[in-house]
């Protein structure tokens, strides 16, 4: 029995290793320049040289770091100085967290006092900091100078603090490096990344293992055929060898080589442009995937809130009607000179003046109740001092914590009344006539989550009129404002449309009733216990009766093509789960506006719960709904998680569509690694941000979305589009055909190396190699045909075959 020579069978294994060690090295390489670029990226530094540059990887912890608007922060840093005039700048943080709001930041007081940036280096300093952790919103810390009299003690907060993967979206500010690293919260927030394995592969493997098992049987049995006489065991490896071919290792070459085809053609797609292959040994997984997690902001809208409609009760204006609101507007300021408050309207008027009377109100409020600031910068032409003083509009830029209130105060320049100036203690209007209302802010009431509202007080410089203003969410504000018989049906009207509501309203106040509200809340902020709850029983002293102004409506645009993308996955049997870390209210208006949630669906969103037994109350209140979609915070998520993780899953994973909001970067990943292991099925995250990474990195397939907003996800991703529309066709197209492509490749494989070792073994010809015109006349011959030649002249013409019936997969999905 001749075997052969020996190399005839470590070449084909060594060409076999040798291919899949490039690929993998390639692949390595690539990722290395990737993260090369990423930490070469260059700030300025305060030296006692001056400022000097360097590379973000070489920043250590103690440096004086200058970061530029528009910059991302390479490390986190406690603020100390700022150019904005009123001390303070706005964040943007929606890579870190999700979240659209812009935070304002403010800096250390005795280092923001000092005359300029250098000085910093003259003083002695210290700052006292916790140890590091995965919290994004609390910080606590002391900064102390030692070399004023007395030392300067302050205490830092989450507001002192800029984190890496944070943008500045205003001024220049000057930070020291607290954290570099590993201790970074934005890499603490984020798993470590693992190696991806496709299914496909490991059903290879898996066919190898049984393959294998039958080669070692087949052998046992030829040698007791011959009854194991003589060396038996010397007999067993020659059978071993010969049958050797019943293992294909050519497959694994193929299968590679295939890969890279499937990764070429996924770059050339002129319909997807711009799609990157980052990781080709998973191409297959994208045919396959039955849930799909995506994130809200920057994926599947564009973040960039747009006026849509206001609603009087008995009249709506939309951007249509536009031109009516400004008449109202104008009648009311360009009639006479005087203010509005000091004008009576004549009888001819009077129906005409209530009308405009209302509108005006309603702008008006929404003017003022915001904590938008407008700030002027040079466009070339005017300098910056010179266009503040003048009020120029083509300098102007508006800044907020909330893209959708910079769309309000937007909205309310285009109908006439503009926001032209604001500090910490006073704001200006201008009318279409030009006269600015100056009004003084006597008390502001920020935005929180739990409130879902904001008021404002403040003061009529021309009249001495205070009034009270407030909106926010419709579940809050109709228990706040006066009876109507409008409120509700509205609301639900719009919410329907996939709009933000916000209800605004107003409360006029006396000065009698403003000084005693002004003691009871200065007296309540000086509590040392219980301070929440005192200042916000004072506070709602003042909400009740609220007289109903309006109700707005805003719209964060959804990319193009989200809903039919949406529709198509939907069809296809893939399950869209909606993880984010923005509030309920916008995540579910994204979610109706998306198609995500139909109009027919119900909702049920799930009760804040914070202990064991009320988690099992909303568990068995969900339990007994069907067929609707559940919308769930992360902190009720984490306590469902904690106690019922295998029933919330169950439940979870019933439902047409999910929708998890204020979701943490380790909750999201740890929401795809459930699924995995509950269900058993392929999983693909879809994100844009630093806080989608983790997501990205555990789920079967990562997609990320190169936006506008960094790189951050696409780098850490598998593959990478510009569009979240791109993703319907790289799914049901390159995945559909990828695994087709190889599951007929690897059956063809495998189904030769069994017809050619039977032949072996039998010494018949080979019928397959008639065209060569001889029969297989030794081992190399035979190596050569299974390693080089027949698997590639199959993978082409499999490839050409799937080309047409890929191209028109998307519509038949």
């Amino acid at each position: 029995m001749r075997l052969g020579a020996l190399y005839t069978y470590w070449v084909p294994l060594g060409f076999v290793l040798a291919v899949t060690i490039i690929r993998e090295a390639v692949e390595e390489i690539r990722c290395y320049m990737r993260d090369k670029e990423v930490n070469s990226q260059i700030y300025s530094k305060l030296t006692a040289r001056g400022t000097v540059k360097v590379k973000s990887s070489n920043i250590q912890v103690g440096d004086l770091i200058i970061v530029e608007k528009n910059q991302r922060v390479p490390a986190d840093m406690i603020f100390l100085r700022t150019s904005e005039k009123n001390g303070s700048c706005f964040l943007r943080t929606d890579q870190l967290d999700g979240e659209t709001d812009w935070k304002l930041r403010l800096p250390v007081s005795c280092t923001q006092r000092l005359p300029t940036a250098s000085d910093l280096l003259q003083i002695r300093s210290y700052v006292y900091a916790e140890e590091p952790n995965i919290d994004i919103h609390n910080f606590v810390g002391t900064f102390t100078r030692e070399d004023s009299d007395p030392p300067v003690n302050e205490s830092l907060s989450i507001e002192n603090t800029l984190w890496a993967s944070t943008v500045i979206a205003s001024g220049t500010v000057v930070g020291v490096v607290l954290y570099t690293g590993q201790e970074l919260r934005s890499v603490m927030n984020t798993s470590n990344p693992r190696s991806k394995i496709g299914l496909f592969d490991l059903e290879v493997n898996c066919l190898t293992k049984i393959l294998f098992t039958a080669l070692v049987v087949v052998s046992l049995v030829m040698v007791s055929l011959q009854h194991f006489a003589g060396r038996w065991y010397l007999q067993i490896i020659r059978f071993l060898l010969l049958f050797s071919n019943i293992i294909p290792i050519s497959l694994r070459v193929n299968l590679d080589m295939g890969k890279i085809v499937y990764s070429w053609m996924i770059r050339r797609d002129s319909k997807i442009p711009g799609t990157v292959v980052r990781s080709s040994t998973i191409p297959e997984q994208l045919g396959r995937i039955s849930y799909l997690l995506t994130d809200k902001t920057g994926t599947l809208t564009q973040n960039e809130m747009v006026f849509k409609r206001v609603h009087l009760g008995t009249m709506a204006y939309g951007f249509d009607s536009i031109d009516e609101v400004q008449s109202h507007i104008f009648s009311i300021y360009t009639q006479s000179q005087e203010p509005p408050a000091l004008k009576a309207p004549s009888l001819a008027t009077k129906v005409r003046k209530t009308l405009s009377s209302r509108v005006h109100e309603a702008v008006k409020a929404i003017a003022l109740c915001h904590n938008v600031t407008p700030v002027y910068e040079s466009n070339g032409v005017t300098d910056q001092a010179e266009a503040e003083k003048h009020y120029e509009d083509s300098c102007r830029v508006y800044q907020a914590a909330s893209p959708d209130e910079v769309a309000l105060v937007q909205w309310t320049e285009s109908v006439g009344l503009t926001l032209v100036g604001r500090d910490q203690a006073s704001v200006q209007l201008r009318t279409p006539g030009g006269h600015i209302l100056n009004y003084t802010i006597l008390q502001i009431f920020p935005f929180t989550y739990e409130s879902k509202r904001m008021g404002i007080i403040v003061r009529d410089e021309s009249t001495g009129e205070i009034t009270f203003y407030m909106k926010g969410a419709d579940v809050v504000m109709a228990g706040i404002v006066q009876y109507n018989d409008w409120l509700e049906e509205e609301c639900g009207n719009m919410a329907r449309e996939g709009l933000r509501v916000l209800v605004v309203a107003k409360k006029s106040l006396s000065e009698e009733q403003y000084q005693d509200f002004e003691a009871r809340y200065v007296q309540a902020k000086l509590s040392v216990h219980d301070r929440s709850l005192k200042v916000a029983t004072v506070i709602e002293s003042l909400e009740m009766e609220m007289e109903l102004l309006c109700l707005t409506g805003v719209e964060d645009q959804l990319q193009v093509d989200v809903r039919p993308t949406l529709e198509t996955l939907k069809n296809a049997g893939i399950k869209v789960w909606m993880l984010t870390g923005d509030k309920l209210e916008t995540a579910t208006c994204t979610a109706k506006n998306a198609h995500l949630v139909t109009r027919s669906q119900d909702i049920h969103i799930f009760r804040l719960v914070t202990n064991r037994g009320e988690a099992h109350l909303e568990l068995n209140a969900f339990r007994r709904k069907h067929d609707c979609a559940l919308v769930i915070s992360g902190d009720s998520l984490e306590v469902c998680l904690k106690y019922y993780e295998y029933e919330f899953m169950e439940l979870a994973c019933q439902c047409p569509a999910v929708i998890c909001c204020r979701c943490a970067p380790t909750q999201k990943a740890q929401i795809v690694r459930l699924l995995k292991e509950r269900t058993g099925k392929l999983t693909c995250a879809v994100g844009d941000g630093g806080n989608d990474v983790s997501m990205i990195q555990e789920a079967d397939c990562g997609v990320g979305v190169e936006g506008k907003e960094g790189k951050q996800a696409s780098l850490a991703a598998d593959f990478s589009i510009t569009q979240f529309k791109h993703l319907g066709r790289l799914l049901m197209v390159h995945g559909r055909n990828s695994y087709k492509r190889s599951a007929a490749l690897s059956q063809f494989v495998i189904h030769r190396s069994l017809c050619i070792s039977t032949m072996q073994v039998s010494d018949i010809p080979a019928p397959c190699l008639v065209s060569f015109g001889h029969l297989i006349p030794d081992r190399r011959r035979v190596s050569m045909f299974v390693c080089f030649l027949n698997p590639h002249s199959v993978f082409i013409l499999l490839c050409l075959s799937g080309r047409e019936n890929g191209r028109n997969q998307l519509n038949k999905n």
